[in-house]
């Protein structure tokens, strides 16, 4: 993260420069990120401009990263969710595992975790024979070990 006038910005000195107004704004987006100008004016007690303003600079300093719609993925015809745990075969090329699945459609997110496996993967696939079908895509295009959990239900996302 850069600050256009002097040069890196740590998230640390990000932090330090939140005010509880900040709070508000970011709370009321994370729960609606379509929540208008007028709505976080209310919410805060500043004029619609000063909101702006606070919005503007809070994405400049890249406390907001930018805005989604949230998808139901049943609905959009990916039913299978499942959680894939990585561990890689041969450490040398840890580094070089996310890059190599960044790309794979089907794969939503690969995090590095603590703990046996070196990564996990969110996957959302049509299907379990799809979801059978990316996992051999994965290990040709990786040399890993896999463990998959698949989701039943989620009961809250935040």
């Amino acid at each position: 993260m850069t600050n256009s006038d002097n040069g890196p910005v740590d998230a640390c000195t990000v932090v330090s420069q939140l005010d509880a107004t900040d709070g508000v704004i970011l709370d009321m987006l994370e729960k609606d990120g379509r929540a208008t100008l007028s709505h976080l004016s209310e919410a805060t007690g500043l004029s619609v401009s000063a909101v702006q303003s606070r919005v503007q600079k809070l994405e400049r300093r890249g406390v907001i990263r930018g805005y989604k719609a949230v998808i139901d993925d049943e609905r959009r015809g990916l039913a299978v969710n499942a959680y894939i745990a990585v561990t890689p075969i041969d450490y040398s090329q840890e580094a070089e595992i996310p890059d190599k699945l960044k790309n794979i459609d089907g794969i939503m997110s690969c995090d590095s975790v603590a703990g046996s496996p070196s990564f996990m993967l969110t996957v959302r696939v049509e299907s379990p024979s799809k979801l059978e079908e990316l996992l051999n895509l994965i290990h040709r295009t990786v040399s890993v070990s896999t463990e998959t959990t698949i989701v039943l239900q989620r009961y809250f996302a935040k």
